[in-house]
């Protein structure tokens, strides 16, 4: 199987085969798992279509969850049209290494949504994943210790982000004006939404004095330091 980048799928530059691997469960490892395996999508030469949405994409997202445009149903939802109703034509299997739920660290009121969408669709999610290699026969790995081969066609690499600064190499040799890296500019492991509006907010606060360079983090609470140890001590134990 061809090993590829998430980005070239979401840009269609990879036609996507039939059975797919996707590497890391992360937010962007489940927005490429959705991506993919939306029943009435397919990957154009231009990638996903942005803008307003249209009237016929408004149509199939009440379709996929039931909802009753008409509102004439209590609730507003209809009756389940059947469990494979928004199964997906690909086989699809969303990997992750560590042995917690899937999607744990997703938004709290929105990564039930993400999970339900792909439990729908059929896609299979793995945890404890050990990778092994990849050979003409597909992806190796190990879970719970137990070896296991994924015949797909293509492995979607969803982790492993690294900080393009690029554009913060070249503005930072003016010394006359100020620069900062926030969000996923400044640590891109785990990309997280939350910690680049917060990290925004607190410079925002600290723009006048702080200096180039400069990054505001959330302040580690005392309670939070005292449960880490106290967590750490019992792991060794």
């Amino acid at each position: 199987p061809k090993v590829i980048g998430y980005t070239d799928v979401l840009q269609g530059k990879v036609k996507v085969g039939q059975k797919v691997a996707v590497v890391g469960a992360g937010g962007i490892g489940f927005d490429v798992s959705e991506f993919l395996s939306d029943p009435k999508g397919d990957l154009t030469s231009e990638g996903p279509q942005a803008g307003i949405a249209k009237e016929e994409k408004i149509k199939e997202f009440a379709e996929e969850w039931n909802i009753d445009m008409s509102q004439g149903e209590r609730g507003g939802l209809l009756a389940q049209k059947g469990t494979d109703f928004h199964a997906s034509d690909r086989q699809i299997f969303l990997l992750q290494r560590k042995t917690s739920k899937h999607g744990k660290g997703l938004g709290k009121t929105t990564g039930w949504i993400h999970r339900t969408s792909l439990k729908n669709r059929k896609v299979e999610m793995i945890g404890g994943v050990e990778y092994k290699r990849v050979s003409d026969e597909g992806l190796h790995l190990s879970v719970k210790g137990k070896d296991m081969l994924l015949n797909v066609d293509h492995v979607v690499v969803c982790a492993g982000q690294e900080s393009n600064r690029d554009l913060w190499n070249t503005l930072n040799e003016d010394d006359s004006r100020k620069y900062f890296l926030i969000g996923g500019s400044e640590t891109a492991a785990e990309v997280d939404a939350m910690r680049a509006i917060d990290q925004g907010t607190r410079l925002g606060l600290k723009i006048e004095t702080a200096n180039t360079g400069d990054v505001f983090n959330q302040p580690v609470s005392t309670s939070f330091k005292i449960f880490s140890a106290a967590r750490r001590l019992l792991m060794k134990d």
